[in-house]
């Protein structure tokens, strides 16, 4: 882990998992991210990579689930990509400095960088720390890959991050979380585990080192007493939302 506190802010809100979403509004979306802040939550949100190197707001490497697109996501540049409609209505995927820009600080940031084995996640991190250096509120990224908190390490050391974590997700980064290599690696401020992990003793001997403990994704009351019961912060939505 991170040799320093992580901030005091980063325990002190429930965060909504891809923003307040739901019927009508579209994950991820400024709809979303608006839900969130009117209900007092902070938000959680994902980054996939536009082909002309922009960090956008979307949580899928492919288009087709929220947009009805063939492409992956990294196959459009960010112009085209903001044209789309999330789920045929007028929402659209937007860049990460629109989203901040929207945000404006009122409510805490949690900005999870998509990986998976192979990929040049560095170049991502690269684009989210040049976006972030002009932002003034509460943000934090994290990632299953510990190679983007090494890279926030060495090239943005002031810039929050997590490491997060799963047994039961196939992603190509589980049980990843639990390597000691990889938490030297990766020396996160915090991590995020999945709910139905919590029970590992991994969680628990982080959690009594004094890391924070975030879980995800809480979606309902029993995963909201788990997550409650064993973690510093909860992001969650729909039934496991308070």
């Amino acid at each position: 882990m991170s040799a320093r506190p992580a901030p005091a802010w980063l325990t002190q809100w429930e965060y909504a998992h891809r923003g307040l979403h739901g019927a009508g509004v579209p994950e991820n979306s400024l709809a979303a991210a608006e839900g969130a802040i009117a209900r007092g939550m902070g938000i959680e949100c994902d980054i996939q990579r536009s082909r002309d190197d922009h960090p956008m707001v979307f949580h899928d490497w492919e288009l087709e689930r929220l947009t009805g697109r063939p492409e992956a996501t990294e196959e459009l540049d960010a112009d085209n990509l903001e044209t789309l409609r999330l789920l045929g209505i007028d929402q659209h995927p937007v860049r990460l400095a629109r989203f901040l820009e929207v945000i404006a600080g009122r409510v805490p940031v949690l900005i999870e960088i998509k990986s998976k084995p192979g990929y040049d996640v560095d170049w991502t991190c690269l684009y989210v720390a040049r976006l972030l250096e002009g932002y003034a509120g509460d943000v934090a990224v994290m990632s299953f890959d510990p190679r983007a908190g090494q890279w926030f390490a060495k090239h943005a050391p002031p810039i929050t991050r997590g490491l997060v974590g799963t047994d039961s997700l196939q992603n190509g980064f589980e049980g990843v979380w639990r390597e000691p290599d990889n938490l030297a690696l990766a020396q996160p401020d915090f991590l995020a585990i999945d709910v139905r992990d919590l029970a590992r003793p991994e969680a628990a001997a982080w959690r009594t080192a004094q890391g924070p403990l975030l879980t995800w994704t809480v979606r309902s009351p029993e995963t909201r007493a788990i997550g409650l019961a064993h973690a510093d912060a909860l992001i969650a939505e729909g039934a496991g939302l308070a």
